[in-house]
């Protein structure tokens, strides 16, 4: 039954390609025929063909070999944070278990939780200058959020389109204690720094090519005056 099977799967892949041949002929007269009368032919539009599919099969046993599908490993893009050795019960091991070394298992993991410090921050008094001296804060610590906060708000206001609203009931439930208005003001205040990476890549990208394109646009009074005020 399986040989026949198989050879009527061929009879009909043949009969297939010469009906396709037919009538790949029976267009180039229609289309020679019209030639002669003065009109034009059917176009020669080739379509594309799916990527990864192949029709070409000669037998029915090609037909059910498996595709050849590989899946690149990225255990060694993982970043290891740290390493656990997990230990078996030696009370279930057989007297003469021998130790074999390590199976190595790689789980992704990420951790949110408060990072709360408090600064004990050494003052002195100098009475023979009336001058007090106070360590300062670590760069970063301005205010009463870290950086770690800070990043993470900007983080996911601009890069996750996450609402004033929600992000701020996220951080009260990670413990954070903060106010509407000093969330918008750690989003909009005092980003000198930000302004100025944004001045210096705007430099950049117009240093980088030999001429600059504007648009043009026309005046209340008829005239045309360039129009930049889209750059960046």
């Amino acid at each position: 039954m399986s040989q026949k099977v198989e050879s009527l799967l061929n009879l009909i892949e043949k009969l297939h390609v010469q009906l396709k041949d037919l009538q790949q002929e029976n267009q180039r007269l229609r289309d020679e025929n019209n030639r002669l009368k003065g009109e034009q032919g059917k176009p020669n539009i080739k379509a594309k063909k799916p990527r990864g599919f192949s029709n070409n099969y000669s037998s029915e046993k090609e037909r059910k070999l498996p595709q050849n599908h590989s899946k690149g490993s990225k255990k060694s893009r993982v970043k290891i944070d740290r390493e656990e050795i997990l230990e078996y019960p030696m009370e279930l091991l057989p007297m003469d278990a021998q130790f074999k070394g390590y199976e190595e298992v790689i789980i992704q993991d990420i951790t949110l939780g408060t990072d709360n410090v408090l600064f004990r921050k050494q003052k002195y008094y100098s009475h023979s200058r009336g001058k007090t001296y106070l360590a300062e804060l670590p760069a970063g610590y301005e205010g009463e959020f870290g950086p770690g906060v800070k990043s993470l708000i900007i983080s996911l206001y601009y890069g996750g389109n996450m609402t004033q609203g929600k992000l701020l009931e996220f951080l009260e439930d990670m413990g954070i204690l903060i106010s509407a208005g000093n969330l918008s003001n750690l989003l909009i205040k005092n980003q000198s720094f930000f302004e100025t990476e944004k001045s210096e890549i705007y430099e950049a990208g117009l240093l980088s090519s030999p001429w600059q394109h504007f648009d043009m646009r026309r005046s209340p009074c008829g005239r045309s005056q360039l129009y930049h005020e889209c750059s960046v």
